[in-house]
């Protein structure tokens, strides 16, 4: 795949058996490689090459569109980056919905509250990654 072939890079946490899934199933229909792939869970993952913090990663979902020459552009987070992942594998068609104001609002309120509690509904609670702030 050449750098400038893909269309939207998503930052996935490698460790959460839920985004594993939506992963695994992204891969397999992205036959035209048009997703680049960053796993924040290995350990040679430095958020900080990025201009953020590993909880920035771990908090919300992220992904980067591509500028005009290819390179990483522009950062989108939340809703936005599975509008783009599907819309890149060819499902657009289904993603349009998903931008009108009622179902737009409520997707984005479901996600925040799925972000918040991701790690306690994946079993991976710990007092440091759960503890109340």
């Amino acid at each position: 795949m050449q750098v400038s072939d893909w269309r939207v890079e998503v930052f996935y946490d490698g460790d959460c058996p839920l985004c594993l899934r939506e992963i695994k199933m992204l891969r397999w229909l992205d036959r035209k490689r048009r997703i680049r792939f960053t796993d924040i869970a290995t350990v040679d993952f430095q958020a900080s090459e990025f201009g953020k913090t590993h909880t920035d990663f771990m908090d919300e979902i992220h992904g980067r569109l591509p500028d005009e020459n290819g390179n990483p552009g522009r950062w989108i987070i939340g809703v936005e980056v599975f509008r783009q992942l599907y819309a890149a594998v060819g499902l657009g068609p289904f993603v349009w919905p998903t931008r009108l104001p009622g179902i737009s609002h409520a997707l984005d309120l479901g996600y925040q509250v799925f972000a918040k509690h991701r790690l306690r509904l994946t079993g991976r609670c710990t007092k440091e990654t759960c503890e109340v702030k």
